[in-house]
């Protein structure tokens, strides 16, 4: 079992709710529509990456600054 969220979490989750709302005009249903729908994509990207790593195509890695990290480069034989 998780341990509860904590308040500042949960006004960040309240602000969440707010922000997605309010970019949908106020409407409920909208929202709760777009939110499955970025769902769903996130799900597809999620099982997309999951099958390529299974088939040894893992995606390279990237640092912070947006240059690719040493595990990204496989090692040559000649040296």
């Amino acid at each position: 079992m998780s341990a509860p969220s904590s308040l500042s979490d949960n006004s960040r989750y309240e602000q969440a709710c707010d922000q997605a709302i309010a970019m949908c005009d106020g409407n409920l249903r909208s929202t709760i529509k777009a939110l499955i729908m970025a769902n769903e994509y996130l799900e597809t990207e999620l099982e997309e990456l999951q099958a390529a790593i299974a088939a040894g195509c893992a995606p390279r890695q990237q640092g912070a600054s947006g240059q690719q990290t040493a595990a990204s480069h496989p090692k040559s034989d000649a040296a």
